[in-house]
């Protein structure tokens, strides 16, 4: 059976849910391994947030310019296409998981942009793979629900599904590398950037040079987005925040102010940038609810937020539901490919012996 098919196979041997660069590679790799798979999403498009797709009445020509890494998830779509074991069941919203017996799973959603369709699904399977991401975290501050204000992701999501800006001079601000990437793509795209506003410092990362040696590709990423804010000239704030945003009916205009160490402003040091948008985030947090809903623990993360518990072969403290990817701690998209095939493997060798 084609990737994109939706015919029903029930039960299914596992049900992945999202199909993102975790889910997707879990989905494959399960199904590479002879077992039957149902591969659930919101979206109608493979990929989740990170490959992000125009949609076809667009008329891109080359998507992937607006990726990084883009050959992965062409050759995990690839993949799928070759294998006869996932049913992608597209626009099915998940809104809760269940026990239907000691040997089953059962994946409840209804159908239809964001879940208007009304018709409601059951999904049966012997296993559960969580991959359900993450979501910005934002904090707020004066303006910030002013028109014009928009997540960083939410900015780059814009870009790549519809090949629209959310301004024409946009100011990106927050804290997290993710913000290099959002300023870049918006400049290639033909935005003007005046600013780059870190709340921290990219310094800090220099510590970690383990890690980075670790990741090479992590550190070239970061050599792409900082070669192209120096072709588009933007202006690169460290240890500085929005503490304002100024407009009537949109944004119009932002103040910027340094930090202490503490991340308060400085008083004396704000500093007023026009523009009539602002992208801003700080980090993500991951997408739990489905699994917490199950009983599944969880364990606080470095930066504040809530992780799920996960054991050597990313399964979650309840028998026969696993999990990859943002949910078990940001991590980024190689690394959620990592941990979906490593479940699927998990899955398989539970299942099959």
């Amino acid at each position: 059976m084609p990737l994109w098919a939706s015919e029903s196979r029930e039960p299914y041997d596992l049900a992945v849910i999202g199909a993102g660069s975790a889910g997707l590679a879990g989905a494959v790799t399960a199904s590479e391994l002879g077992l039957s798979v149902a591969l659930v999403d919101a979206s109608a498009h493979l990929g989740g947030q990170f490959y992000r797709a125009p949609e076809p009445a667009l008329g891109a020509v080359r998507p992937e310019a607006l990726h990084h890494d883009w050959a992965a998830f062409a050759d995990l779509r690839e993949r799928g296409r070759a294998t006869d074991g996932i049913t992608h069941l597209a626009g099915h919203h998940v809104w809760t998981v269940s026990r239907q017996s000691d040997e089953l799973w059962a994946v409840h959603a209804v159908t239809g942009a964001d879940g208007a369709g009304e018709r409601p699904v059951c999904v049966r399977a012997r296993a559960i793979l969580v991959a359900t991401g993450a979501y910005e975290r934002q904090l707020p501050f004066p303006g910030w629900t002013l028109p014009g204000v928009v997540g960083a992701g939410g900015a780059q999501a814009m870009l790549k599904s519809g090949l629209v800006l959310p301004g024409r001079r946009i100011v990106v601000a927050g804290s997290g590398p993710l913000l290099l990437a959002v300023a870049s793509s918006l400049a290639a795209a033909g935005a003007h950037v005046p600013a780059l506003v870190e709340a921290t410092g990219y310094l800090r990362y220099a510590r970690h040079h383990r890690a980075l040696a670790a990741n090479p590709h992590k550190l070239l990423e970061a050599v792409v987005h900082g070669s192209a804010l120096l072709r588009h000239r933007v202006r690169l704030r460290t240890r500085s925040a929005v503490t304002e945003v100024h407009g009537r009916e949109r944004v119009e205009a932002v103040t910027v102010a340094r930090l202490d160490g503490d991340w308060r402003p400085v008083p004396g040091t704000g500093r007023r940038i026009e523009c009539d948008a602002l992208a801003v985030g700080h980090g993500l947090a991951p997408q739990i609810e489905l699994a917490v809903g199950l009983g599944c623990a969880t364990r606080p993360t470095a930066d504040g937020t809530s992780a799920l518990v996960l054991d050597g072969h990313q399964e979650t403290s309840v028998p026969g539901v696993w999990a990859a990817g943002e949910t078990g701690g940001v991590g980024g998209a190689q690394l959620a490919r990592a941990e979906g095939e490593l479940a699927a493997i998990a899955v398989a060798a539970r299942l099959g012996g």
